[in-house]
């Protein structure tokens, strides 16, 4: 009996798909909040995927995830953004403007969210508690292997009198949103404190807090909302090379991050391509060495030959 083999064309999609998970981009920058932020940083990509997720601070299970979260972003290194939205309901903790604002965004293409934790990677299907990951996880691929020209983002971050400055120094829509698009800052607070006396079944801190938001509509050149930044401005005018937010003062460990995407006023609930245009993060937080990364290319290495082998071997039944 002749023996069959993978068929080339799946071989190589095979390899591309391992090849895209070894791979860390050069997307992102992280610096050790050990280290003094002194002179002048750049972050540039817009191939990272953005992953929200909707948590709160009296959540059981959320506080049971939070850690592991960070754990995962590190893993992924720069293919992903976990930000993460705390709601005003009276009960959480921290209840940001800025995060209620993301999750009205949300809302518009995903009415049904509301659970806690849910995950939604790049605009996609709603994954409601963490034993979704998995399919987290899945999402995360699927994306990363059908986004094929992602928009070119660079800013600059750096202190100017003592107030630590980002400014949008470089953007190339590759053709993505012509028209109905924004650029927007993220900003994610790291080890935030949660205050005494609420409810609280996990650690004293939270991670990747989301309590800044900054709009700057590609259409007019004007910010069109704002909130947990101390200034947002389009210098010169433009979006595209002057689009600036400064950061308080007393923020100690914080991840920023560019998004290209829609215009709000632009998303529906039949939308289909509220997926966003591309992303780049820059972080300065606490930085652990660990031995996750080279486990998780262990695991992925291991899923990816089993794969392989079984695909072979049922070729060969046939």
């Amino acid at each position: 009996m002749v023996q069959k083999i993978l068929p080339i064309p799946k071989l190589i999609l095979t390899i591309l798909v391992f090849i895209i998970l070894c791979t860390p981009s050069s997307s992102a920058i992280v610096i050790d909040a050990a280290d003094e932020l002194e002179g002048t940083y750049e972050a540039s990509g817009g191939r990272t995927l953005l992953v929200e997720e909707l948590s709160a601070t009296w959540c059981t299970s959320c506080s049971e995830i939070d850690p592991y979260l960070m754990e995962v972003a590190d893993s992924h290194g720069s293919r992903i953004s976990i930000i993460t939205y705390h709601p005003s309901d009276d009960v959480d903790a921290f209840q940001p403007e800025a995060s209620q604002h993301r999750i009205e965004r949300l809302k518009i293409t995903h009415p049904e969210i509301g659970s806690t934790p849910s995950f939604i990677v790049d605009g996609g299907a709603i994954r409601v508690g963490p034993e979704s990951w998995p399919d987290v996880q899945k999402d995360i691929l699927t994306k990363e292997v059908n986004n094929p020209n992602p928009s070119d983002l660079k800013f600059e971050i750096k202190k100017v009198n003592g107030t630590i400055e980002a400014s949008v120094k470089e953007f190339k829509s590759q053709g993505n949103g012509n028209n109905i698009s924004q650029l927007t800052f993220i900003l994610a607070e790291h080890s935030v404190k949660v205050p005494d006396g609420f409810d609280n079944p996990g650690e004293d801190t939270r991670d990747r807090v989301v309590t800044g938001v900054a709009e700057c509509n590609l259409q007019n050149n004007t910010i069109g909302y704002y909130s947990g930044f101390s200034n947002a401005f389009a210098n010169g005018n433009s979006c595209e090379s002057g689009f600036t937010v400064s950061l308080d003062e007393d923020i100690s460990q914080f991840s920023l991050v560019l998004v290209h995407e829609r215009l709000i006023e632009n998303l529906t609930t039949q939308d289909t391509s509220a997926n966003t245009y591309g992303v780049v993060e820059f972080s300065y937080r606490d930085v652990e060495l660990s031995d996750s990364w080279n486990n998780l290319m262990i695991i992925l290495f291991g899923f990816t030959i089993i794969g392989f082998l079984w695909h072979s071997y049922q070729k060969t039944k046939k």
